[in-house]
């Protein structure tokens, strides 16, 4: 069965969120966006593609930065609404040169930076 990217369940701006993971570690690394094209090409390319919200176009991760995301494998959730790359990443996953967007916690009511930018 050929899969479809309109057979997501998009909301109202023509998005689906998207969890990168890598693949090796299990990692979360980062929640983006994408809308049908920006999942039709992904799977094309293999190079993870997201929608930037704020700048209102494609953004194929690590275009400028180098720190780029090969895809390993697309999972769709039970409801359809969301999406999940398991992903091979070169560099850090954060614009802030963090390996994870996820760094900082709340613990005991107050918020912790638990890891440091990459060097």
């Amino acid at each position: 069965m050929a899969f479809d990217p309109q057979e997501l369940r998009f909301d109202a701006q023509g998005l689906i969120p998207v969890i990168a993971q890598d693949e090796a570690t299990g990692e979360v690394l980062m929640l983006a966006w994408m809308n049908a094209e920006a999942v039709r090409r992904t799977l094309e390319t293999g190079r993870v593609t997201y929608w930037s919200r704020s700048r209102q176009s494609y953004w194929v991760k690590g275009e400028t930065s180098g720190h780029t995301q090969r895809l390993i494998e697309m999972r769709i959730d039970c409801d359809r609404d969301c999406l999940l790359v398991l992903i091979e990443q070169t560099g850090p996953a954060c614009h802030t040169n963090r390996r994870s967007c996820f760094y900082t916690a709340i613990r005991e009511g107050a918020e912790v930076v638990i890891a440091e930018p990459m060097e």
